[in-house]
């Protein structure tokens, strides 16, 4: 053998060794690069979500004030709406108390037809009770015989029930024929 050989032979265990030391360093290096890659997105899109979490408790905040102030507003114009009502049952009262009796009713017909008008204005509705009984709008109270009434028939109206709309406010209270 040659002294070159040698040489080739003697390094070679020495070169690959440090050859693989070497891959090992860059592929070490890469993935620590990619780590803090990756480790600065997901720190980005932890801070995107924070600022969307934010946003959204700021949304709920500002809703929920503007529902609140749209309710008081709402109830603040039914109430200046009511108080010419208020005003005709003072002087009913007062025609009471002077004892005219024809004076009294007068002003009692006329709050009534005042407070029945606005309440409509808003969209109340008296429920029909002519014809057959509806469970969806009626309430049964009692069944009792009726001359000459259909069998689930409403006899009688104890007391009147109210719709806001299509909702429901109060069932009307029947007597309901057997």
């Amino acid at each position: 053998m040659t002294d070159e050989a040698r040489t080739e032979e003697q390094h070679t265990p020495e070169l690959e060794e440090h050859e693989d030391v070497a891959a090992e360093a860059a592929v070490e290096e890469s993935l620590e690069d990619r780590l803090a890659a990756a480790e600065a997105r997901a720190q980005e899109h932890l801070e995107g979500l924070q600022r969307v979490a934010a946003d959204f408790d700021n949304y709920k905040k500002r809703a929920i004030r503007d529902r609140d102030q749209l309710v008081a507003r709402a109830a603040e114009r039914l109430v200046k709406e009511l108080l010419p009502v208020l005003d005709d049952l003072e002087r009913a009262l007062e025609a009471a108390a002077q004892h005219e009796e024809a004076k009294l009713e007068d002003g009692v017909r006329l709050v009534h037809r005042s407070l029945l008008g606005l309440v409509e204005r808003h969209g109340l509705s008296e429920i029909e009770t002519e014809g057959a009984f509806d469970p969806h709008v009626h309430e049964a109270l009692l069944a009792q015989p009726g001359e000459g009434a259909e069998e689930g028939s409403v006899l009688q109206v104890l007391q009147k029930g109210y719709k806001l709309g299509d909702k429901v406010l109060r069932p009307a209270r029947v007597i309901v024929a057997e």
